[in-house]
């Protein structure tokens, strides 16, 4: 598929934007010509990991370069002050914002210490509290400061917070910790989706799951580089998306006048694929991921 929608003129905030999905979905926004702020901690100055790459910086070019325009705005999304004044950059800058991608997360770290999918009566604890700090607090800090500082007075906008499907089923392992805040999300998004129709907001808020991505540490972990089209070499990856398919779906739901329709619902990249009739970068439609 050829993207795409057009998005010029619209402003886009894509937090968590240095690699993995919220870099896929701040350059297909890109590509639909929005102005896109992307926002992390990783800068070309001070990144927060050695082994994989991906900065702000690097984003935001990116954005450019495919004809949107891309604004670096570093930020702590744990830190509430930070994200106080990124909103009011935006303001004061803009004096409108139209998408908002909540998609900061923090619990990858120090993956090589206690195994992922460990049982939960061995999971570090530090890895409960920066999935929901740096994770579904922050989306929620992002989305109150997005309705104060410029949606409640604009009383339009979308709202999206990045989670993952969270029906596995059967027996496959899992996180306690990582599934608990994942469904949170979903949860959230649907409860806020009442506040805002109860006030009369045409403002929606949904939740947005990708598929099991090519994140830069994925591809790292095979010793793969990005867009390496070997990936399909490898049995375990042959079922992944690319880190702009999801993106694909963010343009498609900002670009339909009836995304109202979706408020409070957790929704999938490959079943939004299969809708709007986008395909990931490599031309596939990769249907929803399922263990």
């Amino acid at each position: 598929m050829t993207q795409i929608s057009n998005l010029h003129g619209k402003i886009a905030l894509v937090t968590g934007s240095s690699r993995g999905g919220g870099r896929g979905i701040a350059l297909a926004l890109g590509e639909a010509g929005a102005t896109v702020y992307v926002t992390g901690r990783s800068t070309r100055a001070q990144s927060t990991r050695s082994d994989v790459p991906g900065t702000i910086e690097g984003t935001a070019d990116e954005v450019t370069k495919r004809g949107g325009q891309g604004i670096a705005v570093r930020c702590d999304h744990t830190l509430d002050e930070d994200v106080k004044a990124l909103y009011e950059q935006i303001k004061r800058e803009q004096g409108a914002l139209d998408i908002v991608v909540n998609n900061a997360w923090g619990g990858y770290e120090d993956y090589d210490g206690v195994d992922f999918l460990a049982p939960f009566w061995e999971q570090p604890m530090v890895r409960w509290d920066r999935m929901f700090g740096a994770g579904l607090r922050a989306q929620m800090v992002s989305s109150r400061y997005a309705m104060s500082t410029l949606l409640l007075e604009q009383k339009t906008g979308l709202l999206i917070n990045t989670g993952v499907y969270p029906d596995i089923g059967g027996d496959y392992p899992v996180n306690v910790f990582y599934d608990t805040v994942k469904r949170a999300v979903a949860n959230m998004s649907r409860t806020m989706s009442l506040n805002l129709k109860a006030n009369g907001l045409d403002i929606t808020a949904l939740a947005l799951a990708p598929g099991w991505m090519r994140t830069e540490a994925v591809l790292h972990h095979y010793g793969l580089q990005p867009d390496d089209l070997d990936f399909l070499k490898v049995e375990a990856l042959q079922a992944t998306e690319s880190i702009e398919y999801i993106g694909r779906a963010v343009v498609a739901l900002a670009s339909d006048p009836h995304v109202h329709l979706k408020a409070g619902q957790l929704l999938e990249a490959g079943t939004l694929a299969e809708e709007y009739g986008f395909t990931d970068i490599d031309g596939r439609r990769v249907p929803p991921f399922r263990a």
